[in-house]
Parts: structure tokens; sequence; C-alpha cells
């Protein structure tokens, strides 16, 4: 059962909620407490910060905006992001940042969108154009970005790219790019387009950038592992108790395990919400289509383990493990989250956890619960 397998981690997180869905049937477990006093015991309707989980619903809100006619996937973004008209690339990966070449090409939209623009994490932090990214923007990922929106994407405009447009993939700054450009092409912070053209329609009424005092009671202190126990990060009434500076695409939305298992079920009925269609087919088949080369997804192995790279998640490439299957679509957030759809059964999962992740590898907990399910 579920719930036994998440109280063997009793030890390891202080609480935890898992769901399992096919179809109409749903398995969900909510085992633990939501802080670390044991006084708020967890829930199904727990709120986590979902990390990078964000990223899958940032992209779908890019395809919205591309099925209305606002943006194509080959446009440059230059056109919204005029910041980044002209980049300049390093000469060599590994090279100093004032050696530098001209972009052979504009930055487009399925550049974001596959993460192949030129910025991003790589695999080797400590090439100089990448610390530098690191500086600027001030990562980690999972930190909340202290600058607004204009104000950081002038500052990434400092920055060189690692490799030229399409050669490569990197992870993380492409969405948070999402982000600013979904403002700039709606004319609307990207909080508000999220909340009236997704969250609202899905149902999703526990999904947002901060959390209302109302609902501060159902969301879980988060913890990061520190020696042999675990050290409070923020509390329910830290970070996220009032709307961010930067609303990022990459890593800034908290949410439930049924808003989650909602935004599935959305992709799954191929863009549709009811009767009511808001993506076509054509954009959720591109969203969870792998878009990567061999040689990009080895370059990308310490992310991606070998598997793919669709729109805002990974796409199975290759049965390596128990729970791989071509065509499993999704992602790991940092902050202990992980969540996937398989549409050749229309299968769910979704683990959350209170627990920052240490490195890129999925924990053990994820790797037994995605078993668990493959077997389900």
């Amino acid at each position: 059962m579920l719930t036994q397998l998440l109280k063997q981690y009793a030890t390891d997180l202080p609480g935890a909620v898992a769901l399992v869905a096919q179809g109409d049937l749903v398995e969900v477990a909510a085992v633990g407490s939501a802080d670390a006093e044991g006084t708020v015991p967890m829930a199904r309707d727990s709120l986590f910060r979902i990390a990078s989980l964000t990223k899958p619903i940032v992209a779908a809100a890019v395809l919205l905006l591309v099925d209305d006619g606002e943006l194509a996937l080959d446009d440059p973004i230059a056109r919204w992001l005029p910041e980044l008209a002209s980049p300049v690339v390093v000469r060599t990966p590994a090279g100093p940042i004032d050696d530098v070449v001209p972009a052979v090409r504009p930055i487009t939209v399925a550049d974001l969108l596959t993460f192949r623009c030129g910025y991003g994490l790589a695999a080797d932090m400590t090439l100089p154009a990448v610390d530098l990214l690191l500086q600027v923007l001030g990562y980690p990922a999972a930190a909340p970005r202290a600058l607004a929106p204009d104000e950081w994407t002038a500052a990434l405009a400092q920055v060189p790219l690692l490799h030229q447009p399409g050669e490569a993939w990197l992870y993380d700054t492409g969405s948070d790019l999402q982000g600013v450009l979904i403002a700039r092409v709606s004319g609307r912070p990207l909080p508000e387009f999220l909340a009236e053209r997704l969250f609202e329609p899905l149902g999703m009424a526990d999904t947002g950038f901060a959390v209302p005092t109302a609902a501060l009671g159902r969301f879980t202190s988060a913890y990061r592992p520190s020696g042999a126990g675990l050290r409070l990060i923020d509390s329910p009434e830290g970070r996220w108790s009032a709307a961010p500076p930067f609303p990022s695409g990459a890593g800034g939305l908290v949410s439930t395990a049924d808003d989650l298992l909602a935004f599935a079920r959305f992709l799954l009925d191929g863009g549709t919400a009811g009767d009511h269609r808001l993506l076509t087919a054509e954009s959720v088949h591109r969203m969870t289509a792998d878009h990567l080369t061999p040689a990009q997804r080895e370059a990308g192995r310490v992310f991606l383990h070998g598997q793919g790279w669709g729109y805002g998640g990974s796409v199975d490439v290759e049965a390596t493990q128990p729970w791989e299957v071509p065509g499993r679509y999704g992602w790991v957030g940092g902050a202990g989250t992980a969540w996937h759809l398989l549409p050749a059964t229309g299968t769910v999962t979704i683990l959350l956890t209170q627990v920052e992740m240490t490195s890129p590898e999925p924990t053990r907990l994820m790797r037994e619960f995605w078993t668990y399910a493959a077997s389900s």
C-alpha cells in the first residue's frame, strides 16, 4: 500500500503526500506532519513549494499564446525581449567570458521551450559563463529571484551565452525567460495570466506564486538536509506568504496534489478541460515529445539521466528502469517533488515532500514510489 511505503521514510521526512491515478481510480496517501513540531497533520490538500514542477505549467502557458496566434515557435524572442536582441556567445564553453563571438542566429520561442537558448546550467557548473550566470541572477534556482522581471532580464543580457542558440540543452533559465515572455506578450503579470488562462479553467484553486493568509494553515514547512537531521529553511509565514518581486517560471509555484492531478489530466485529455479546449492537440503533442538529439541528451545526462526533453519536462526515450516507459513525461523539483504522466496508460504519479534534494539524482523514495506505481 502507498501509505506503508511512505511510512518507511518517517525518519527521513516530516511528512509527504503521494498520489497514483489511472482514469477514475485514484490512490492517495498523506503521512506525517506538515511541520517539524508535529502539530499539523499532513493532508491531501496540504500545500507544497513545487519548485521545478512549475516548468511544465509555464510551458503550457506559452503554448496558449502560440495557439492564440500571439506568437509562433520560430519567432525571435527579441521582438518582446529586446534586451536579448544581440546576444554574444563565448568562443569555447570553457573559455573566458570576454572572449566572445556574435550569435549566428536569433534566440527563438522554440529555443526557450526546448532549453536550447544558450543560457542555463550545465553539467560543469564551474565554467566561467555559468559561474557568471549564477552570480548575476542570484542562484540557487530554488531561491526566490530578488530582481523584478525587467531588471532580471537586463542583468541576463550582460551574460554571454554558453552555446549558440539551438546547439545544446542547458537547464533552468529557459523557463524563467518563458515567464518574462508570457508577461510581455500578454501585457499582464505572469501570475494573473496563469490564474485566468490555466488555473481557473482547470480548477487549480490552490496553485500560485504566494499563499493566501487563509490557506497558510495548510502550507508545509520546508527543510534542507543538515548533518544527520533537517534544518528549517522556510516556514508557512515565510517567503511564500507574500507576492515575490520575480514570479519565477522555473520554480516559483506552490500547489497541491489534486491541482497537479488536474493539470496532468488536462494534458492526458489532449488540452481540454471538460467541454472546453484550452490547447490544441498538436501543442500538447509537441509539449510531451522529445526534441533533443542523442548528443544533447548525453551532454545533459547529469539532469536528464539519458532521457529526452519536451517543453517544460523530460520525456522517457529508453526503458532503463522499471518505471521508465517511452513517452512518459514529467519532471522532478529540487524541493523534493515529482510529477509524471504516461499517455499510453493514462497514469499520473505525484509525490510531494518538504525536503530539498541534494543533487539532480532522484531520491530513494522517488525511485521506490515510481516502482510501486509501475507495478500497480
